[in-house]
Order: C-alpha cells, then structure tokens, then sequence
C-alpha cells in the first residue's frame, strides 16, 4: 500500500513553516464585515474611496524599493515587515472610533501588500532551485500555496461573518491578531533560500540599474510582463466590483456570503489547476485565453445571480492559472539576485495600471449600469486572450535560465519546459 504524506520530499519540507504562515496569515475575520463596521463608524460612499485610493496610492509606491530590500537583505525578513504591517493595521482598524484613525489602518495595508508582492514566489521560487536544481516544481508548489490560501480565505469568510452576528464587528478584528501572530512564527521558523545572495557585492545604484534594465535587455519578457498586468488586473476588477452585479439585480443580503466565499474559492480551484495542466502544451494556454474571455461575456449579457456569480469564478480561476503560470515565466529569465524587484515592479504596474481602470469603471457603472461598464471587463480579456495567440508558439527545450555566476555548484543546468507565452 502506497502512504502519501503532506510534505513528501525535502523541498516540501522546507517550505512547510512558509506554507502554514501563508495559511495562517490568510484568516482574516474581519474582512467579510469590514463595510459593515465601516458603516458604523461614519464612512460615507465618498471616504470609501478616499480610503480605498490611500492603500491603493501607498502599493505601488513600496512594491519597488521593498522588492529591491527583499534582494539585497533578507526576502523572509520582507516578509516579516509585511506581517507587522498587518498587524498594526489590524490593531488599528480594531481601535478605530473614525473616519481619519481607520484611514490609517488601510495605509498600514497598504505597506502589508507591498511587502507581500513578488516576494512570496521569488521566495519560493528560489527554495525551489536550491532543493531541486531546476524550476520543474515551482508551479506545483504555488499552486498548493494559493490553493490553501484560498481555504483559509474561505475559512476566515465563513468565521467572521459568525462571530460579528454573536458579538460585533469590531470583534472580529481582534479576534483575527492571534492568527497574524502565528503566521509570524512560522515565518521565524522558515530557512530562506540564499540565490540571492550572490549579487550583494553591487552597490545600490547598479542594483536599481540592473533591475530596471533587465526587461529592455530581454524583450521577450514584454508580452509576459503584459500578461501578468492584464490578468492581474482582470482579477482585482471581479473582486473589487463583483458584488455590484447583485446590488443591480437586487439580490437579497443572502447572497452577498455565498458570492463572496465563491470568489475566494476560485483562488483555490485555480491554485489546484495550475499544478496539474501544462503550461508548456500547445492548446493549454490558449484554451484558458477563451474560456476567460467567454466567461467575461456572461457578465455582460447576464441578469441571474447564480450564473453571473459561476462566470465570475471563472474568470478569477483563469486569472490565478495564467498568473503562476507566467510567473515561473517571468522567474526563469530573471538572475536570483534581482528576482523580487522584477516581481515588485510588475505587481506596481498592476497597481498603477488598476487605478485609472477603477476610476472609469465606477464612472460609466453609475452612468450606465454595472452589464455596461462590464464591457470592460471584457476588452481585458479579449486583450487577454489576443496577446496569448500572437505570441504563444512552441519551442525546444531550453536550460533554466538562472545564470552560473548565480547557480551555486550543487545546482547543475537543467532542460525546462519551453514557457507558456513567448515573443
């Protein structure tokens, strides 16, 4: 009898203290109430998006220069940051009595988010390529991470909307502390890889200059860069105005949990997926360009809460898939020692990139309704899926791109699999 075990091989093992503090880390209580509370403390529509560009302004301001931290320091450290900026924004959302002290819990967030983009998977990536020599499992890996993500997501949904009807909402904020704690722990616990390391010996100026130069040495990096921000984007979007197809079709409070614990599902699903296709097959990657594109449409031409809610599962499934997909892209033709700027820089295109869209979004929803400004949504997509057919094409087998002055000896070049999008 064959027994399977959670942590199979040594680079399981390694990376289970970061896979239970991702867990851990994604037990957000108050997240499914935070309107509510906002609500109780005197937010007006007005002051929510006042809110919402304050965290969304502080990203893509950090994403860059933490990135460049992450390299030339310490990536777990990064992280570290990331969760005492939770922390605090946490503790302070908890404690807030106004509009201006709950203004600063969001810029809190703000830095958390910085901290995390790009430096989760640099992270993995290179503990992967440490253990393993090639880049083969990265994708996998991720996957369970994003998958058990979305568990403790789903988990967080479902328990703070309980706990803020038996208590309060502002409950649920504390109550969440304990869980930011012990992901801190396992953060403490994790053993970081050291790839990169190796370009330590740069000063600061010719670091920035080598991370902002590695896309205009390497071209082929362009459509996968645009990929990433266009899915990336693609996903914020459902997330951000998902809930506004049911306030059109007046759909009863009811159904605003179920969506919600559906969309954070979607994660998981697309997680679980991203381990098991190829990403390298011919059809694979173009298949998922048209079925994003497909499901995007539903949004547009659909009125029934059910359906709009299943495309949009679909679309943020599409987006999580292409996502891990691209990023071991985008990780195999970047040198270790830059890798988490690189990441950093396309998570602050995103951002920026989300910003302008956000704005016209909301402007043609109210003018227009919510189907309409969803043709938006859908020439996302359609670029989405475009892009993908212009430049997918199969290739030979190529050698992992880390570059030997990197590569400590025990890391022996490897054939990996030609990547998913290619110029």
């Amino acid at each position: 009898m064959t027994h399977r075990t959670l942590f199979p091989g040594p680079v399981h093992q390694r990376l289970a203290p970061l896979i239970a503090a991702s867990f851990f880390g994604g037990i957000a209580l108050w997240v499914p109430v935070e309107k509510l509370f906002l609500a109780e403390l005197g937010f007006t529509p007005q002051t929510i998006g006042i809110m919402a560009a304050a965290y969304a302004g502080v990203v893509p301001l950090l994403e860059i220069p933490s990135g460049i931290l992450a390299d030339r320091w310490s990536r777990r450290g990064v992280l570290l940051l990331g969760n005492a900026g939770v922390f605090l924004s946490v503790l302070v959302g908890a404690l807030s009595f106004d509009v201006a002290s709950y203004v600063v819990a969001a810029v809190l967030l703000g830095v958390y988010l910085a901290m995390q983009s790009g430096t989760l998977d640099s992270i993995v990536y290179d503990t992967v390529l440490e253990e393993n020599g090639d880049s083969g499992a990265f994708e996998s890996l991720l996957g369970r991470i994003r998958t058990l993500e979305s568990v403790a997501l789903v988990t967080g949904a479902l328990a703070g909307g309980a706990l803020a009807a038996a208590t309060a909402p502002r409950v649920t904020y504390f109550a969440t502390l304990p869980f930011i704690a012990l992901s801190t722990v396992f953060l403490v616990a994790f053993r970081e890889p050291h790839l990169h390391e190796a370009g330590e010996s740069r000063s600061l100026r010719q670091h920035v200059a080598v991370t902002f130069g590695v896309l205009r040495r390497d071209r082929s990096l362009l459509p996968v860069v645009a990929l990433m921000v266009l899915s990336a984007t693609l996903m914020q979007a459902v997330f951000e105005f998902g809930p506004l197809w049911l306030v059109e079709a007046g759909a009863g409070a009811g159904a605003f949990g179920p969506q919600w614990a559906a969309l954070m599902a979607s994660l998981g699903l697309g997680g679980a997926l991203a381990g098991r296709l190829r990403s390298d097959g011919a059809g694979t990657v173009r298949a998922l360009g048209v079925v994003v594109a497909g499901a995007a449409a539903v949004l547009v031409v659909s009125h029934h809460t059910a359906v709009v809610t299943a495309a949009q599962v679909v679309v943020a499934m599409v987006a999580v898939i292409l996502g891990i997909f691209l990023t071991r892209r985008l990780h195999d033709a970047v040198p270790s020692d830059v890798r988490t700027g690189v990441a950093s820089g396309v998570g602050a295109a995103t951002w920026a990139t989300f910003l302008p869209f956000s704005l016209g979004f909301g402007a043609v929803s109210e003018r227009w309704g919510v189907h309409t400004a969803g043709w938006l949504l859908v020439a996302i997509a359609v670029a989405i899926a475009g892009l993908i057919v212009a430049t997918h094409r199969p290739c030979p087998e190529t050698a992992v791109a880390e570059p030997v002055a990197l590569r400590p000896a025990a890391i022996r070049p490897v054939a990996v699999p030609c990547p998913a999008v290619a110029a």
